[in-house]
């Protein structure tokens, strides 16, 4: 891509320079040079719009997904919501997931991976926060969106969506960016972060297993929980199917459940510590995915407590320790090596190593129960 933009940079300032040799015998200099320069200015914009349409639609608006007010972000008529049982943390952000499907088009159900969705298929993603964590009325202020497509050769990662100050559009924005964004927590703490929006690269990195490029969150046991539709709140894997949108789906009883990490009612301690670290670290520490030199495996249907990191000295962790000698440690997770990278925010130690500048002091809290408890 960069390359052709290149070559086509180049095409027009010969074009500018061979009509320039031109207006020696056509016209003035002046009126010459300024009409070529218009000319080139033209051709380059031309290649951006070209650019743009090969990456996306400019504005999140064109693709019809939402319904009225786009920042109601109401879903269009072929437009169906989604959630997970625990998502991946990104900085305390709030996520509003949804997916369209091609017109007549089904999803195909699988037990452990990704559920099958056709070519066509888009998962939008938006990320917010509320002004107000105590007082959710006061409104919210949508940061980014994201898309995912699904095309005849592959998953795709759109460059994100950047909503403006009015909240009125998102464009289409190809390096990503920071934006400030300001509210209280739950607690009634005043916060501020910068929030950072991956570039269209940044993104790719971790939706990657055997140089493959898929999505990460829906799958059928994290998709298995109730949600709230037009229709009423249902189960989300039954209304797909009452809908004729899910094919081969099993009675609801014999389908994987993922508890959710900071409800106790939904799983045991260590369940609910898996289906963290399994939504959270699993896409880079599993098998086929780009952590996998760590020998660090940590998906919810891991048995092996040296793959989850017991008694583990780590591979190649450097400076990442923090001085400590294993992964995890039974019963000390000060000496744990897993808890020190996810309290650390510095680059090279820190992990995630992507999506967030804060710590997740509640993911930690469950992790280190969870350490405790093994003593």
């Amino acid at each position: 891509m960069k390359r052709k933009i290149i070559g086509l940079f180049i095409l027009a300032l010969v074009v500018l320079l061979a009509n320039c040799k031109q207006s020696t015998k056509e016209a003035t200099p002046t009126t010459t040079t300024q009409t070529n320069v218009d000319a080139a200015r033209a051709l380059l914009k031309q290649q951006s719009a070209g650019k743009i349409a090969e990456l996306g639609k400019e504005k999140l608006s064109e693709y019809g997904f939402f319904a009225g007010d786009l920042k109601d972000l109401k879903p269009a008529e072929d437009v169906i919501p989604y959630e997970l049982n625990t998502p991946l943390f990104s900085d305390y952000a709030h996520k509003l997931r949804f997916f369209k499907l091609p017109k007549g088009a089904t999803v195909t159900y699988r037990e452990k991976e990704v559920l099958d969705f056709p070519v066509g298929t888009y998962l939008i993603k938006n990320f917010y926060y509320y002004h107000d964590e105590t007082n959710k009325s006061a409104g919210r202020r949508i940061m980014e969106t994201r898309l995912l497509l699904h095309e005849a050769d592959g998953w795709k990662t759109l460059p994100p969506y950047i909503w403006n100050e009015e909240q009125t559009e998102a464009i289409l924005t190809v390096e990503g960016g920071t934006r400030n964004v300001l509210w209280i927590n739950k607690t009634g703490e005043k916060q501020q972060l910068a929030y950072s929006i991956p570039s269209q690269t940044l993104c790719k990195s971790c939706h990657v297993n055997n140089n493959v490029l898929i999505p990460i969150g829906p799958k059928a046991r994290q998709l298995n929980r109730d949600n709230s539709f037009v229709s009423g709140t249902k189960n989300q894997l039954s209304h797909y199917a009452e809908l004729g949108l899910l094919t081969n789906l099993p009675e609801l009883s014999q389908v994987r459940k993922s508890p959710v990490w900071n409800d106790p009612e939904t799983g045991s301690l260590h369940g609910r510590a898996l289906a963290y670290l399994d939504m959270n670290c699993a896409h880079c520490h599993s098998k086929g995915g780009p952590g996998n030199t760590s020998a660090l495996h940590l998906t919810e249907f891991e048995t092996n407590e040296f793959n989850l990191g017991v008694d583990k000295h780590p591979i190649a962790a450097g400076k990442g320790t923090g001085g400590r000698p294993y992964d995890i440690v039974k019963g000390k997770p000060e000496n744990s090596i897993m808890v020190y990278r996810m309290e650390s925010t510095n680059p090279g130690e820190m992990m995630p190593e992507v999506a967030r500048k804060l710590v997740h002091h509640e993911g930690v809290e469950l992790i280190k129960k969870w350490i405790n408890s093994m003593n």
